[in-house]
């Protein structure tokens, strides 16, 4: 059973609409506000034509401030920080000593020495602590500042009636701002594939600006979403979830140690060109053209969605997994994120998938996204 150490301000609200406050990262998070698959479909929708509103504040937020901690990020992630200007985010890996991924995170840079490092459920607080140890750089574990994160088309629209300048926030782009009368750092960064953002606050103004967003938003279709409609949104945009996709949750059947590399999992786009020193450097470089596996994508045939953890199988022989699958009925799309051999990861390639009932069902490989493929949406101007 796992201990939930951490708690969210907004636990009272999950609460009053159903919510069933389960384990993420340690904290009681809002997986479900009922298991219907109506509320799954409607809260799906909701982000794709409208927003929705999500408690994403399981996420670890960590300060680290002081003339060394670029040096302490440079060290323990694979991008060049000192090309990041204050104002500005970027996406990450962080590997181990094997040069195999432990962990992603947004790196903000809030102003010359002054950085907040976001991560999920790997062991990169971990890693940044050995990178600091000795170095003059405060690492400050911050649970009270608290993320929402509002997604959708309509979402720059809401924000632009409170927010002077919003809808020249570039992605993943950061402006420190007011909103309904309080301190707010807004990004311009999510984990849906929509133009949306993610809402800092402190966790004493977290429940009256998640209540003056939902009342205020109402009319333009913004509501509550469930934690569990990201893997939805996800599946869709190619945004890997830690452990979810990986080793540690699908063990390799040869018994080799848990642990993919980013040219595995698609992810060698983390490392700045050109970047050594970090750690696991050498051996990340060392791992390409050894490609175990590869993450890629599944088109089904029909309306029957994968099951989480299917048999992916190639000529009746059982050749991989479908890490997670999903339905739209808004695209008329049945896809999903497999683990599945280097010379099946072709488009084309014709495959079966079969759910733990025995269903088979007949599928392709296709490159991800499925959804906005060019990443018009997630990156438009004005």
């Amino acid at each position: 059973m796992a201990i939930i150490y951490r708690t969210s301000a907004l636990a009272q609200r999950h609460a009053e609409i159903g919510g069933e406050l389960e384990d993420w990262n340690g904290m009681g998070t809002a997986w479900f506000y009922d298991h219907s698959d109506e509320r799954a479909k409607a809260d799906y929708e909701a982000v794709r034509t409208k927003a929705g509103l999500m408690d994403v504040s399981g996420l670890k937020k960590i300060h680290l401030s002081g003339p060394h901690a670029a040096a302490v990020i440079d060290r323990a992630t694979t991008r060049n920080v000192d090309k990041l200007m204050p104002g500005r985010a970027v996406y990450a890996a962080m590997l181990d000593d094997r040069g195999l991924f432990i962990d992603d995170c947004v790196i903000y840079r809030l102003s010359v020495n002054n950085w907040l490092l976001v991560h999920g459920t790997g062991t990169g607080h971990e890693s940044l602590a050995m990178a600091a140890y000795g170095k003059n750089v405060s690492m400050i574990f911050d649970d009270d500042l608290h993320d929402m994160s509002l997604q959708g088309p309509v979402a720059v629209d809401f924000l632009a009636k409170h927010v002077p300048g919003i809808r020249d926030l570039a992605y993943f782009g950061i402006i420190q701002t007011k909103l309904f009368g309080m301190p707010v750092m807004i990004s311009r960064t999510g984990y849906t594939g929509e133009r949306g953002y993610e809402i800092f606050c402190e966790g004493r103004h977290a429940i009256a600006l998640w209540d003056a967003i939902l009342e205020d938003g109402k009319d333009m279709g913004i509501r509550p979403v469930q934690f569990s409609t990201l893997d939805l949104l996800r599946t869709e945009s190619y945004l890997l979830f830690y452990p979810g996709d990986n080793s540690e949750t699908y063990p390799f059947e040869n018994g080799a140690a848990c642990g993919d590399s980013l040219w595995e999992l698609g992810l060698e786009f983390t490392v700045s060109p050109g970047k050594t020193g970090f750690r696991g450097a050498e051996n990340h470089y060392a791992l390409e053209g050894k490609e175990r596996f590869k993450i890629y994508g599944v088109r089904l045939e029909g309306t029957t969605a994968a099951d989480e953890g299917a048999d992916l199988l190639k000529d009746g022989e059982k050749v991989g997994v479908v890490t997670y699958g999903m339905r739209s009925d808004l695209f008329d799309h049945t896809v999903g994120i497999a683990r599945m051999p280097v010379e099946c990861a072709t488009p084309g390639t014709k495959m079966t998938v079969r759910n733990g009932d025995g269903t088979e069902i007949p599928c392709v490989a296709e490159e991800m996204p499925f959804y906005d493929k060019d990443k018009a949406i997630r990156t438009a101007k004005g």
